[in-house]
């Protein structure tokens, strides 16, 4: 249970709370409402935990949530999410993580001023190189960067809160009073503030050690938040190029530098996981005839998932060219809640099409309700609100999968095989890899 316990609470603790406060301070515009959303983020993480918790019970195959949506809309709309987790959810995710994690080792270089955006750029591509190189080269050296870097951002995260908590003892309050103030409720603000908010509990869908896990990261949030507030101003925040940073420099001089080093180690080791799940999750899309066959195969000498992780690397690079952090958790995060929206339908659909299934786990049918309709908001409010570009080429990108699903994966056309077949031979002689049943 512990363990369980450790790895919902070391997957979504990430990059998230490092990052987040600022964006979600801004799109609400006032300390309170600010802390409400962290609050209520948790409680739709909880809520949504639930759901999958039954989903996972009653339908036991891996593959997060495509046998879900397999089971419960047939495998055109599973494929579209296998699509668009591989070219869109897990390399956003990753450039998300890499991008924090730049953010904060360059900081520390440029007192009083934000990075550059090519140092910040640069740093970011030579992590996601890195990392990917690590899991290349082996399993157990990933799955041991994974567990010391654990270990640091709970630290960090711990020292945080015992700061905050011995300043709030001595009186320092100040940001804590009329904090609904200047608070802006705009329809759409608080979709993207959820956005940012929700990108921090980002892996509540494991439905491991719920319960306990997902409050526990609620209540850790809260408390960095105020630890935060208790030496900086809502203004002071939004203009802090790293709030960890900040909030070292004014609390904990003269060993201020652990903040920045933990967060580094923090976000890497985020970043590590990032790349080492969504290898896994590419090589299985390989495998299933979803991606081209190469995706599939294995390294010869390491018997690691290479041309998978490599695929995931290549994409993030891409991704850190144009964008920066909030666009791509808007990215993110829209494509995101329309398949968490789309499986906690899939829920309420089998409720009458699947009655005789057994279900170990049963959520009051009016949770799953709750939760399809928050996402439905947390999908259409940004749009309602500020219609931009990025909601539609993500549509796009999304449904571009359809392009390939015919040809490829439905119809198993011959020349889609000729064309490949001569390029997956160049590549497995490039890589040195291959097909993972002749690995004996």
């Amino acid at each position: 249970k512990s363990h369980g316990i450790c790895l919902i609470v070391g997957t979504m603790i990430g990059s998230g709370i490092f990052i987040s406060p600022k964006a979600v301070l801004a799109t609400t515009g006032a300390v309170g409402p600010c802390l409400c959303v962290w609050a209520a983020c948790g409680v739709l993480a909880t809520l949504g935990a639930l759901c999958y918790a039954e989903l996972g019970t009653m339908i036991t195959k891996s593959g997060g949530e495509y046998p879900y949506l397999m089971e419960g809309f047939g495998p055109i709309i599973a494929y579209l999410y296998s699509w668009t987790t591989i070219m869109v959810l897990k390399p956003s995710s990753f450039a998300i993580i890499a991008l924090s994690f730049a953010e904060y080792a360059g900081t520390p270089f440029y007192p009083g001023c934000i990075p550059p955006l090519v140092v910040i750029k640069c740093l970011a591509a030579a992590s996601i190189l890195l990392i990917t190189i690590v899991n290349c080269i082996s399993v157990k050296l990933a799955s041991y960067v994974q567990n010391i870097f654990t270990a640091a951002k709970l630290f960090i995260i711990l020292v945080i809160i015992l700061a905050g908590i011995v300043l709030l003892a001595q009186g320092k309050t100040k940001n804590l009073t009329n904090t609904f103030d200047g608070a802006s409720t705009s329809f759409g603000n608080i979709g993207l503030a959820f956005y940012n908010g929700l990108w921090a509990y980002d892996g509540w869908n494991l439905p491991l050690a719920i319960i306990i896990g997902i409050p526990l990261v609620t209540i850790c949030y809260i408390l960095v938040n105020v630890a935060y507030f208790t030496v900086m101003t809502p203004t002071e925040l939004l203009q802090s190029p790293a709030v960890a940073v900040t909030f070292g420099d004014r609390v904990l001089y003269p060993v201020s530098w652990v903040v920045p080093l933990f967060v580094v180690f923090s976000t890497f080791g985020a970043a590590n996981g990032s790349c080492f799940t969504a290898g896994r999750l590419t090589y299985v899309a390989g495998r299933e005839g979803h991606m081209v066959k190469i995706l599939s195969y294995i390294s010869l000498k390491r018997c690691t998932p290479a041309p998978a992780v490599m695929f995931n690397g290549f994409l993030t690079i891409l991704y850190i060219m144009p964008a920066d952090i909030n666009t791509l958790i808007n990215y993110f995060s829209f494509a995101q809640w329309v398949f968490y929206g789309l499986t906690v339908l899939v829920l309420i659909v089998m409720r009458f099409t699947r009655k005789e299934w057994n279900r170990p786990v049963k959520v009051p049918i009016i949770i799953a309700v709750l939760v399809f309709l928050v996402s439905c908001y947390l999908v259409l409010a940004p749009i309602v609100d500020k219609p931009e570009v990025e909601y539609l080429y993500c549509t796009i990108f999304i449904f571009s999968g359809m392009i390939f699903y015919f040809p490829f994966v439905h119809c198993k056309l011959s020349w889609t095989r000729k064309i490949m077949r001569p390029i997956t031979m160049h590549l497995q002689l490039l890589m040195e890899v291959v097909p993972p049943e002749k690995i004996e």
